[in-house]
């Protein structure tokens, strides 16, 4: 997938560390961490070039954390993604992670990507160093908690199953395209079909196009042209029946203080794992039964 979404004029290269490195975390946070830098990183390109990711270990004592006061003491596996692009000034860095920062033309991003990455890393314990020079590219550094004990693997019969659809169509709307590959092969997997938008204007444009019935919105809150609460109104106009989940790298509480999100409204959170999203879809839908209702 990282591949797909750096295109054919990058190279991505892989170069794990020795031995096992074990965080305790989910997995599609770490899709997320890592589809978020190679998009960041395949823009920073202008022309040919190369993201390179590697993992190690990385520990920290005293004397390391008084060098640095963005290091924490403790044991930690470090996941980096560097790239070989325009590299940025320190006054850009110093803004990377604040919400709806973006040094992107307008149009081509909402500044969320990092802080969706930012959130992720601090929420699992962790923290991210940033080197980056003008014309000598940047490395992302991520350091998790290094997870000291045995990797336990659940039986089959426990695993917590994942609620499949019933071959309603989704259309899935979100400029961050890492996001919307993730989620429209989430969605895939559990047997709904798949319309996809990077776009508001291209979502109107597919759902105009579409021959059947789109059961479900499944929408980015801010982005570029058109937020996502006034393009759900356009959508309902040919599609009274339609259903919406709102979703965003920030908080309902972040998000409505922006004014771009109702009362009374289906909203997710982003990063989320197949299992939440499926308990939401469940919600919108009216087949659930879980208290994950409208905020």
């Amino acid at each position: 997938m990282l591949r797909r979404l750096v295109g054919e004029n990058i190279a991505l290269d892989w170069e794990p560390g020795p031995g096992a490195l074990t965080v305790e975390i989910d997995p599609s946070q770490v899709n997320q961490i890592l589809a978020n830098l190679c998009v960041n990183a395949r823009d920073a390109i202008r022309d040919v070039g190369t993201i390179t990711i590697r993992t190690s270990r990385a520990d920290f004592g005293v004397d390391d954390c008084a060098d640095d006061a963005g290091v924490v003491v403790g044991d930690y596996v470090l996941l980096s993604v560097s790239d070989d692009g325009v590299g940025m000034d320190p006054e850009t860095v110093s803004h990377l992670f604040e919400p709806f920062f973006t040094t992107k033309e307008v149009g081509k991003g909402t500044g969320l990507g990092l802080a969706t990455v930012h959130g992720i890393v601090k929420q699992n314990n962790g923290f991210i160093l940033v080197q980056s020079e003008l014309g000598k590219g940047t490395t992302f550094k991520i350091y998790l908690p290094r997870h000291p004990g045995n990797v336990e693997t659940i039986p089959a019969g426990q695993r917590q199953t994942v609620r499949q659809g019933s071959g309603e169509t989704v259309l899935i709307v979100e400029d961050e395209g890492a996001i919307l590959k993730l989620s429209q092969a989430m969605l895939e997997k559990m047997g709904y079909t798949v319309l996809t938008a990077n776009s508001p204007d291209e979502a109107l444009r597919r759902a105009g196009a579409y021959a059947g019935t789109i059961h479900l919105l499944l929408t980015d809150v801010v982005m570029p042209g058109m937020n996502g609460r006034d393009l759900a109104n356009r959508l309902k106009r040919d599609n009274p029946g339609l259903k919406c989940l709102f979703m965003s790298g920030y908080t309902a509480n972040v998000i409505a203080h922006h004014g771009v999100l109702d009362s009374g409204v289906f909203f997710i959170q982003k990063p989320f794992s197949r299992q939440m999203l499926a308990r939401h879809l469940e919600d919108v839908l009216g087949r659930g039964k879980s208290a994950s209702g409208p905020i």
